[in-house]
């Protein structure tokens, strides 16, 4: 809600820039999504080798 107000406000204080940024908007989502997807994998590797290392102290008990 507050991006549709706040594009609202850029719409009445500059429509062509308001136009600009509502078409070139799923470009950019489209352009940062390779990225996103990136970072998911990049995560889960992370947590892979944090459980593998943390694996012996919750063997042996450990908090």
């Amino acid at each position: 809600m507050f991006r549709f107000l706040l594009w609202c406000l850029l719409f009445v204080l500059c429509w062509p820039l308001a136009l600009l940024a509502l078409v070139l908007w799923p470009l950019v989502w489209l352009l940062t999504l390779p990225f996103r997807l990136l970072g998911i994998a990049v995560e889960g590797v992370f947590s892979l080798l944090r459980a593998l290392l943390m694996l012996p102290a919750r063997v042996l008990g450990g908090r």
